[in-house]
């Protein structure tokens, strides 16, 4: 038999992220919200408000009055919807970035709208936007199961690098550096290979 070809070097596993809580901490913050006690959501707030704010919410809506209307938001969310989240092994805060990103862009859509003109999103904007997977309402599961299968359709239609890139930074949740060590490319190289990607993804999604 023909020798086969040597299997690229898997990436090494990653490290906790330091800069989360504990995930035991955090299963019992999960699990008193899931039971009713609403002062445990301090214990988020002390967590992942400020990381919220600034890297999540601030970056799309650069009005600190409006950004922080944002996060109120998200946290409301998160103490409605806390049932239905499901650990799967990963921090709620990544949940909880989801809910503040689309809320942010939302509301930054909106007040654009009311000065008179519809801004024009850049293709990172529109592809977080639409790929992105909030916790839906019990009635919104058709609706939430058709999004994510028309999402899937447009990636397979892509080139396989740049759906690797929106899969890895959009759907995953990864930092840029996580992404391109991934990917055995530089995180400038990561950036423009996400760019593109965008601008693919915006050009056909819907799938037809």
């Amino acid at each position: 038999m023909p020798d086969l070809p040597p299997q690229p070097p898997r990436p090494p596993p990653l490290a906790p992220d330091p800069t989360l809580a504990p995930r035991d901490q955090e299963r019992a913050v999960v699990a008193r919200l899931k039971a009713g006690d609403r002062s445990a959501a301090a214990e988020l707030y002390r967590w992942y408000g400020d990381r919220l704010y600034r890297t999540a919410i601030l970056p799309r809506l650069p009005v600190p009055e409006l950004a922080e209307d944002v996060l109120k938001d998200t946290f409301r969310v998160t103490l409605e919807r806390i049932d239905q989240y499901r650990d799967e092994d990963r921090s709620i805060y990544f949940w909880m970035r989801r809910v503040a990103i689309n809320r942010a862009i939302d509301v930054h859509r909106a007040r654009q709208r009311r000065e008179g003109f519809e801004g024009r999103t850049t293709p990172e904007e529109t592809a977080d936007r639409t790929m992105a997977s909030p916790p839906p309402a019990p009635d919104r599961g058709s609706e939430l199961a058709e999004t994510r299968a028309l999402v899937e359709l447009a990636l397979e239609r892509l080139n396989p690098r740049y759906a690797q890139a929106l899969r890895l930074r959009l759907l995953e949740d990864r930092e840029r550096d996580e992404c391109a060590r991934i990917m055995d490319v530089s995180v400038g190289n990561f950036d423009v290979i996400l760019h593109r990607a965008c601008k693919a993804f915006r050009g056909g999604y819907p799938p037809t």
